[in-house]
């Protein structure tokens, strides 16, 4: 089946397990987000959320099968192109954060325009400085009281360090936000205004928006949800390893 000229995301065929030699943990035969499209894929814990946004951020490689973001293959790319890639067009939100400990929020929020030439001249573009432009999209966080924005991330709660990790995927306004899990630390307050500034800010990007959650309560806020397990047909082989 090919993609879909508008698509952000094609997913083709794509068989995927973490070792050789062991069951799948995902067979998709076809998935795709379109541009600027909000996407909530949801499933239990276990189901294949995590495994297969890091197929689509390029983080880990398919046994099988095309992965298209943007109308480029990452299956087919070196991995040090494919490391480029994912810098200059997909932020990410990790379930664990994968925050510096001994930097600031600031530090934090403008790392991924040390990587990317691309996202730094962005980030500038939209408020002088990539150092400004974190303090803006922290602020929109709520994280803007006084001596807040000088606090290495380890002073930090877990809800604000959730919200730090928001602020550096959406620097530099890659085409495509990938986030995984990333409202469970959040109270019902910071949720929304979480979702709220996801949302605003790929608006005003035009980027994909793909999240996933065990918490159907996300999906109302969304263009379209997938079920995971519905979409995964290793799903239906009790005997799959899961991640």
């Amino acid at each position: 089946m090919s993609l879909e000229p508008e698509a952000t995301v094609g997913i083709d065929r794509v068989r995927f397990a973490w070792r050789h030699g062991q069951r799948d943990v995902l067979d998709i035969v076809h998935f795709a987000v379109a541009a600027g499209e909000r996407v909530f894929i949801e499933g239990p814990s276990g189901s294949g959320k995590s495994s297969l946004l890091s197929l689509i951020g390029g983080v880990t490689s398919p046994r099988e099968g095309s992965i298209r973001i943007l109308g480029a293959d990452l299956v087919r790319m070196p991995s040090r192109h494919r490391d480029r890639f994912r810098a200059d067009h997909v932020g990410f939100v990790f379930q664990m954060f994968n925050l510096v400990p001994y930097l600031s929020m600031v530090d934090n929020v403008t790392l991924p325009c040390r990587f990317s030439r691309r996202r730094r001249e962005r980030a500038g573009a939209q408020t002088g400085t990539p150092e400004a432009e974190a303090r803006r999209l922290l602020a929109r966080l709520g994280l803007d009281r006084d001596g807040l924005f000088e606090r290495t991330v380890t002073d930090l709660s877990i809800g604000q360090q959730q919200r730090v990790a928001a602020a550096r995927a959406l620097i530099g306004a890659p085409e495509l936000i990938v986030a995984d899990e990333p409202t469970s630390a959040l109270d019902e307050g910071a949720r929304g205004r979480f979702l709220e500034l996801l949302s605003t800010q790929c608006d005003e990007a035009g980027a994909s928006l793909l999240l996933a959650s065990h918490d159907p309560r996300l999906g109302d806020a969304f263009d379209r949800r997938v079920s995971l397990p519905e979409l995964n047909r290793a799903e239906s082989d009790p005997n799959r390893r899961a991640a």
